[in-house]
């Protein structure tokens, strides 16, 4: 069985390590609207927003998400951009009241599928959230209440360890940050236009970029999924060629799916319809044919 029909009804999801940062003061709303690409009106105490935050040029900085909690908001994101993502958005308080907190060690989420059948005495709040495609719950906690809550959730729902989650997440087809998610890489070719942006909201760092793309209706390569014909591994990084050996793209993410080898690939416009052809190729590795397929996996 795959972790994604394993998941599906009851799952859940310690994602405790990543970066959490509480964005308080009077301008933290109209501070947060420019640097983010989707409304954070729509963010509230008991709902969730996703949204990315760019370059002038349109490219990834950040991706997040994002709730209300009494008089801040509460951002969440990847490990990896502890280093980096307070420094970006601090850089554009210029004589805004806003401060920016690391609160990490204070806090852990969970998330969970499924409807919980109790309450959980060590939850502080949940917040309705889609991290992995099926609609979900982040269940929050005071840090040092941690165990105590997973004890709590492993009672109710299968626990999805970092490697049943990394599957789970492919199978779904959703991004992540430093593989599908990078600097290169503009919010659109990532299929988190609906996720993500907002049209109306207002100006944003970056918009220009993302609403020429919308206009034109051109994007340059888009993350497609792949399954392998015969059967045989995909590995990230492996290259995609097209006919005569044209160079069309690169896989980012691969693992096996019950009896399919899976991949998500950047794949260049023309050759990233449903049911094209490639072939995946690395150093001392012989060619792999594949197929696009439509994302999430087993979705046709």
């Amino acid at each position: 069985m795959t972790a994604q029909l394993r998941l599906l009804d009851r799952g859940f999801f310690d994602l405790s390590t990543r970066l959490k940062l509480r964005v308080s003061g009077s301008d933290r709303l109209r501070f947060l609207n420019g640097q983010l690409t989707n409304d954070i009106r729509k963010a509230t105490d008991t709902t969730a927003l996703e949204a990315c935050v760019l370059n002038a040029k349109g490219k990834m900085e950040a991706h997040l998400f994002v709730h209300a909690k009494a008089d801040s908001f509460i951002l969440d994101a990847d490990p990896a951009l502890q280093s980096t993502l307070q420094a970006r958005l601090e850089r554009y308080i210029i004589a805004d009241d806003v401060q920016i907190e690391d609160v990490t060690a204070q806090l852990s989420i969970f998330h969970v599928i499924g409807t919980p059948r109790s309450s959980f005495s060590f939850a502080t709040r949940a917040v309705s959230i889609n991290r992995f495609g099926p609609q979900g719950r982040d269940i929050w906690s005071e840090g040092a209440e941690h165990d105590q809550l997973a004890a709590e959730l492993s009672k109710e729902f299968e626990f999805c360890d970092a490697n049943c989650a990394e599957v789970f997440r492919i199978e779904q087809g959703i991004p992540r940050w430093g593989r599908e998610l990078t600097g290169d890489i503009i919010p659109i070719e990532a299929n988190l236009e609906q996720r993500c942006i907002d049209y109306d909201k207002g100006c944003y760092i970056g918009q220009e970029t993302i609403s020429r793309m919308k206009m034109s209706g051109q994007r340059n390569k888009q993350l497609c999924g792949l399954i392998s014909l015969k059967n045989i591994p995909l590995v990230p990084g492996m290259r995609l060629t097209g006919p005569e050996g044209k160079e069309i793209g690169w896989i980012t993410s691969a693992t096996p799916s019950g009896e399919q080898e899976i991949a998500l690939a950047y794949v260049k416009r023309g050759f990233n319809s449903i049911g094209t052809e490639v072939e995946a190729k690395s150093e001392g590795v012989a060619g792999v044919p594949a197929e696009v397929v439509d994302l999430p996996f087993g979705s046709t």
